[in-house]
């Protein structure tokens, strides 16, 4: 098919997209150990929710493993992005692992409100899914009963006497817009409530969900590229919907069903916070192959965070020790 027959179709890449800085932190990390060290480097669980980082890391001699268990004596150690409980972290103190923690800063950041929290007296909800690795990580740090919640209804179900202290975190991966409902649920059910401000909720997720709004005005359907057991981009696909555009989840440009843009003048792209650039371009060049592409990018936020790495990658000569 030449240019000349294929039909046009305009693209819109939303604004942000794709890798936050708490992914870019961790993949550095884990670089960096490779290059320093060599392999093997052992990680517990996937650094990030895609396969195609974990496969590209893998390639240059990471192991992931679900379990310290599963690490040598002796072998560098890397927790992953989504955060460890206590009883994870007092395993590998307890074998003398050296230990670099890739945990997000902004999921630290809630394990230290849950902590300051629960010794302040009050009970602790977590709004969050079920099994998720972040979840179990911050349940896991907090020495004190934690609630976990993720519907308006789930409150309405706490045990707890509504004269209760109460308070509130929230997994990074939803946005202010996602928590809203159940936090309202927990105001209206409980008479003293407090919980982080918004400055503790993570501006990767409300932006790119901003963004995906922005696409939805615009476009015929939305396209999200990330892994399925991605929460940030599952829920950015379920916003296409919610917007009243169809959208799809794919995690390459090879899950991408042509018959969706039958009829499409305007397809918006987006990605996950996990999910690397060269994916949103593959994805791109295959519907070249049957489209006459033009692309331009939406107006948004320009993000200009970044966090350090760990003080042990940062210092000369390395420092083979636990980088906590």
């Amino acid at each position: 098919m030449t240019d000349e027959t294929k039909p046009k179709l305009k693209v819109l890449l939303a604004a942000p997209r794709g890798f936050c800085a708490g992914v870019l932190r961790a993949i550095e990390i884990v670089e960096r150990l490779l290059e320093r060290y060599g392999p093997p480097i052992y990680v517990r669980h996937e650094i990030v929710h895609n396969p195609h980082v974990v496969n590209k890391l893998r390639a240059q001699g990471a192991i992931f493993v679900d379990e310290l268990a599963e690490i040598p004596n002796g072998a560098i150690t890397v927790f992953s992005a989504h955060g460890v409980a206590r009883t994870v972290e007092a395993e590998a103190g307890a074998r003398e692992l050296p230990v670099f923690d890739a945990t997000c800063p902004l999921v630290t950041k809630v394990h230290l409100h849950g902590r300051r929290f629960a010794k302040a007296g009050r009970a602790i909800v977590l709004i969050g899914h079920a099994g998720h690795a972040e979840v179990l990580g911050t349940i896991g740090q907090i020495e004190a009963p934690v609630h976990l919640v993720s519907t308006s209804q789930d409150v309405a179900e706490l045990a707890l006497d509504p004269a209760t202290p109460i308070a509130y975190l929230t997994q990074t991966t939803l946005s202010v817009d996602d928590t809203r409902e159940v936090i309202e649920a927990l105001h209206r059910r409980f008479s003293d409530v407090v919980g982080p401000d918004v400055s503790g909720i993570c501006y990767a997720t409300q932006n790119r969900q901003n963004a995906v709004r922005d696409l939805a005005d615009a476009s015929q359907l939305i396209l999200v590229v990330g892994a399925r057991n991605s929460s940030n981009s599952n829920r950015l696909r379920e916003l296409g919907e919610e917007c009243g555009v169809p959208s799809h989840l794919v995690n390459d440009a090879n899950e991408l069903d042509i018959a969706w843009l039958a009829g499409v003048g305007t397809v918006g792209i987006t990605a996950g916070a996990s999910a690397p650039e060269e994916l949103v371009s593959e994805l791109i060049d295959r519907i070249a192959e049957i489209r006459e592409v033009t692309v331009s990018q939406m107006a948004g936020i320009e993000e200009n965070v970044s966090f350090s790495l760990p003080r042990a990658l940062r210092d000369q000569p390395a420092k083979l020790a636990s980088s906590r």
